[in-house]
């Protein structure tokens, strides 16, 4: 596999062949339960090094509204698999094509209880990387590509915290605050890529009541006792 991937993909790679849910979430999965779906978490070679690819959702959807995350959604009939699932959405959302994706590994089914999803993130090498768009502009809004260096450095992380009172990791970054689900699944996958850097806890944005992040500046303390560490599990309150 190092052969077909670049070297700095290699350690992930191999990590992930041996990953189990409990990388990601102390949640158990239950059994025959929840729709399954399932998530492209298609890392690539960009402008500024290495990226992921991800989404923003629009604005005036009634659910997810205005989150980034990786292209998926809910498996269709004719689906053969979770790999299917990940490139048919990818296709059907920002006009990926499937032949430029070379597949790593389909990562643990995770359970989401809010959606009742149960989704399995697709981990894949985009080989041959290719303009992509809204294809769907009622509900993709903006395709991004986001590079590692950037959600790795200490400034562009923070966690994001919800009125129930879950925490859990987020990154600032081209313009896009990334938490809930898709934030736990590459901060995860952010450690098995040995990528990861220390970073501070004290930086917190508070959703409002549209579910949306309010930041602070990285330098502004956070007022009241210390923010705990993040939540290892992905779900979320809107995952």
């Amino acid at each position: 596999m190092s052969d077909e991937i670049p070297e700095w993909l290699a350690p992930l790679a191999k990590r992930a062949a041996s990953a189990t849910a409990r990388d990601f979430t102390r949640m158990p999965t239950p059994a025959g339960e929840g729709r399954a779906s399932a998530v492209l978490v298609l890392f690539g070679d960009g402008p500024a090094g290495p990226d992921v690819l991800m989404l923003e959702r629009a604005a005036d959807m009634r659910n997810h509204a205005g989150q980034p995350a990786f292209p998926g959604g809910a498996a269709d009939p004719g689906d053969a698999d979770a790999v299917a699932t990940a490139l048919r959405e990818a296709n059907e959302e920002v006009g990926l094509d499937p032949a430029s994706v070379t597949v790593l590994a389909e990562l643990p089914k995770l359970w989401i209880p809010i959606s009742r999803f149960v989704v399995t993130p697709v981990l894949a090498w985009w080989h041959a990387p290719h303009p992509v768009h809204p294809r769907q502009p009622a509900e993709v809004a903006h395709v991004a590509r986001l590079p590692i260096a950037e959600l790795c450095d200490p400034a562009h992380r923070l966690q994001v915290r919800h009125s129930s009172g879950w925490i859990g990791p987020a990154f600032d970054s081209q313009g896009l605050v990334v938490w809930g689900f898709t934030a736990g699944v590459l901060s995860a996958l952010l450690d098995m890529g040995g990528w990861s850097r220390p970073w501070p806890r004290t930086r917190v944005a508070e959703l409002d009541d549209r579910l949306r992040p309010v930041l602070v500046p990285p330098e502004s303390p956070v007022p009241g006792p210390a923010a705990p560490p993040p939540a290892d599990d992905v779900s979320g309150p809107l995952a």
